[in-house]
């Protein structure tokens, strides 16, 4: 872990967000029950139906990712789930035939309006593509995120879940990265973050899907992979800002097969997303959530209030 040289120049107090240098750190607030609930199980019957229920498309050129690659609806679709009769999956599609031309990665975002609290999302993890050869590098996301409004912004605020099937970032294992981040520079990369690795193959040959639970309160955040917890961050990398959630699949531009033309696909699959506002709950108790919302008929629910003042979503990032 790297301590970043700036000084956090943010602190959360009685929910409000004041720009005061040297701040202390400020308990979570009081947990309680009605502090808003989103979930969201991706029942909608077409992509341009997500809108309504507060997401944004990618469209946007730029980081991450390769330089000139597209983004856009087309990376995105709304399928049926083939293992369980009327449910239904958000499915990101990377594609590439090596060129960034040829490339499209997928990106999608909900409000930005979350910070502390409970997330968790039920992903399917890909270890080789629908499509082509296998062996490009590529991240599958499940992640908050707020704006990078410039190098070593000290109120940046993230925190990834990040799948590599193929390795990358200078090791060639499979594995599952956890990362909280408290700023960075991109051009040259100089990041300031703290990172854990779980090193398995989490694709089909290791289940496929599974369950991803972020804790984070009380200036710690802690990661669960299927009820397990396999680490706890804190520090200067806590949050600081109101983010928002999302879900990206893109390529490392050094890891994309070397003179390969031939168009390949990656997918990565999303049963739900959930997040409870200023709560923290097991993953058991989220995953009893979740049931219940659905055996209610709730498809959709959205109960936390926007940020004040209320901030764009750019999906850019």
């Amino acid at each position: 872990m790297k301590i970043h040289r700036l000084s956090l120049a943010a602190c959360v107090i009685a929910g409000t967000l004041l720009a005061v240098a040297g701040c202390a750190a400020v308990p979570a607030p009081v947990s309680t029950p009605d502090a808003g609930v989103f979930f969201d199980d991706f029942s909608q019957p077409s992509v341009a139906a997500l809108a309504a229920g507060g997401w944004t498309v990618r469209d946007r050129r730029g980081h991450p990712g390769i330089d000139g690659a597209g983004w856009g609806a087309g990376a995105l679709s709304l399928v049926d789930d083939p293992a369980q009769r009327g449910n239904r999956l958000l499915r990101l599609t990377a594609r590439t035939d090596g060129t960034p031309g040829g490339t499209t990665q997928a990106q999608l975002c909900h409000a930005r309006k979350y910070l502390e609290g409970t997330y968790a999302a039920r992903v399917r993890f890909s270890d080789t593509p629908v499509q082509g050869p296998d062996g490009d590098v590529l991240v599958q996301t499940f992640y908050t995120v707020s704006p990078l409004r410039f190098a070593y912004d000290p109120q940046y605020s993230e925190i990834d879940w990040e799948y590599l099937p193929n390795g990358g970032w200078g090791d060639a294992r499979t594995r599952l990265y956890g990362v909280t981040w408290q700023t960075v520079r991109l051009d040259p990369w100089d990041a300031y973050n703290q990172p854990l690795q779980h090193v398995a193959a989490l694709g089909p040959a290791g289940g496929g899907w599974h369950v991803l639970v972020m804790q984070v309160a009380q200036g710690k955040s802690r990661f669960f992979l299927d009820g397990r917890q396999l680490d706890e961050h804190g520090g200067r990398n806590h949050p600081v800002v109101p983010m928002a959630i999302a879900f990206s699949q893109w390529f490392v531009p050094a890891g994309q097969l070397a003179g390969v033309s031939v168009p390949r696909a990656y997918e990565e699959d999303v049963d739900w997303v959930y997040h409870a506002r200023n709560r923290v709950m097991t993953p058991a108790e989220v995953e009893q959530a979740v049931q219940a919302l659905r055996r209610s008929g709730q498809t959709a629910i959205d109960s936390v209030p926007a940020a004040e003042p209320p901030l764009a979503s750019t999906c850019d990032f």
